[in-house]
C-alpha cells in the first residue's frame, strides 16, 4: 500500500501543537495531515508523553538550538501505521508501535555499533519533538520503520513515556560497567523518570537503595517501588549513606534533578571508584579534576536518551508489566494546561495526551 492508494482514506486535517516561536507558548493548530514518501511511514497518534524537555525547547533563546520554527512538540509517541510510502513496507500497515526519537543515520560508527542514540550524524534536528514533527498531534510521519519498534496492540496509553523517560532511566542504569548486584545507589528525584530507574534497578538486586525527594508523595512512592529509604534533601542522603556504609559511600549516584544543590553534594555521596550519572537538567555544574573533591576512581557521565535495541527491552518489560510508569492522562486540547502543571510540579510521574 503506497502513499497514493492510502491518501483518500485519510482526513486531510489534524490538529497538532506547534511552536512558532523561542520563548513563546505553542499552539495548538490545524494543519495539513502528511503524507509519506520514499520509506516514510505514517503513523495515527495513540497517546503521546509530555517531558520536562519539551518546557526546555519552549523556553530556549533563539538561536540557542539548532531548529527551523514551527514544528511539532512532544517526543514520546506509541501509534498504529496507517500509510506508508514504500510497497515493501506495507506489511507494516495496522501495527501498533513506539517510536525512538533519536532518528540516527543507521550507517556511522556510533550507529554500526549500536549507540544509535550517539549518531555523529545528528548536528541538528534529533528527532520527534526535537526538531522535526513529533506526536502532539492527531498523525506523525517518521522517516524509516528502522525508527520503530512493534507493540503488542493491547498495550495502553501509559507505554508512550517508556519511549524517552522509561529508555533514559533504563539506560542509565544497565549502561554501568560495573555489577549492580550488592551495589549502595542513591536516586535523587523520584519523578517521572526517577520513578522508572528505581523499578529497573530492583530487577538487578542492589543491597541498599536510597531515594532522595522533597515531595512526601515521592517518597512515599519511592518506598513502594523497591528504595530501602527515602529523604527529602541531599544532605540528608548523605548522613545516612555515610552511616549505612560504613563511611564509604555510595557506588552509583543517580542524578535525574540535575540542580546546583544535587550536583554540589555528590561528591560527599561517593565511594572510592563511584559514578555518578548526571540525567537531569536544572542548571547544575560539577567541577571535576584529579585530585580535587570527587573520590579516587571517579565517573561521571550525562548519558543521552538510549539506543533502539534498548527501548527493545523497555517495552518487553513494560508489555510484561515488570516496568509501569506513573500516567495521568490529558486530551489534546488540554495539552498547554498540562504543561502548566508539569512546569508549576503538580504532576506526579508522567502526564499522557491521548488524541
Amino acid at each position: 500500500m503506497t502513499a497514493t492508494e492510502t491518501a483518500a482514506e485519510l482526513p486531510h486535517g489534524m490538529r497538532a501543537l506547534r511552536l512558532h516561536e523561542w520563548g513563546v507558548a505553542p499552539s495548538l493548530d490545524r494543519i495539513p495531515v502528511p503524507q509519506p514518501g520514499p520509506g516514510q511511514v505514517l503513523l495515527r497518534v495513540d497517546a503521546a508523553g509530555l517531558c520536562h524537555s519539551d518546557l526546555h525547547i519552549m523556553d530556549a533563546d533563539a538561536g540557542v538550538l539548532p531548529y527551523t520554527l514551527p514544528f511539532n512538540l512532544g517526543h514520546e509517541v506509541m501509534g498504529a501505521v496507517v500509510a506508508v510510502g514504500d510497497d515493501r513496507d506495507r506489511e507494516w500497515i495496522g501495527r501498533s508501535c513506539g517510536v525512538h526519537g533519536v532518528w540516527s543515520c543507521g550507517e556511522c560508527r556510533a550507529c554500526a555499533a549500536g549507540r544509535d542514540n550517539y549518531c555523529v550524524e545528528l548536528n541538528g534536528p534529533i528527532g520527534c519533538g526535537t526538531g522535526y514533527d513529533d506526536g502532539l498531534a492527531d498523525f506523525i510521519l517518521v522517516p524509516s520503520t528502522r525508527h520503530l519498534v512493534e507493540l503488542d496492540p493491547a498495550a495502553g496509553p501509559e507505554v508512550a513515556p517508556m519511549t524517552d523517560a522509561g529508555l533514559t532511566a533504563y539506560h542509565a542504569v544497565v549502561s554501568q560497567p560495573v555489577d549492580l548486584r550488592g551495589a549502595i545507589v542513591v536516586v535523587v528525584g523520584i519523578g517521572g523518570l526517577g520513578h522508572l530507574a528505581l523499578q529497573v534497578l530492583t530487577l538487578r538486586l542492589p543491597s541498599l537503595v536510597l531515594a532522595v525527594d522533597p515531595r512526601e508523595s515521592a517518597r512515599e512512592l519511592a518506598l513502594r517501588l523497591g528504595a530501602h529509604h527515602a529523604v527529602a534533601s541531599v544532605a540528608e542522603v548523605d548522613a545516612l549513606a555515610a552511616e549505612l556504609s560504613g563511611g564509604s559511600g555510595a557506588d552509583l549516584v543517580l542524578d535525574f534533578v540535575g540542580a546546583p544543590d544535587t550536583m554540589g553534594g555528590a561528591p560527599g555521596l561517593m565511594a572510592g571508584g563511584a559514578c555518578l550519572v548526571v540525567v537531569g537538567s536544572a542548571g547544575g555544574s560539577l567541577t571535576v579534576t584529579k585530585g580535587g573533591a570527587l573520590p579516587r576512581g571517579w565517573r561521571v557521565e550525562a548519558p543521552f536518551w538510549g539506543p533502539h535495541h534498548h527501548l527493545q527491552d523497555v517495552l518487553d518489560l513494560a508489555v510484561a508489566g515488570d516496568l509501569a510508569a506513573v500516567v495521568e492522562q490529558r486530551r489534546l486540547d488540554e495539552v498547554l494546561e498540562a504543561y502548566q502543571d508539569l512546569r508549576e510540579g503538580r504532576a506526579d510521574g508522567r502526564l499522557v495526551v491521548v488524541p
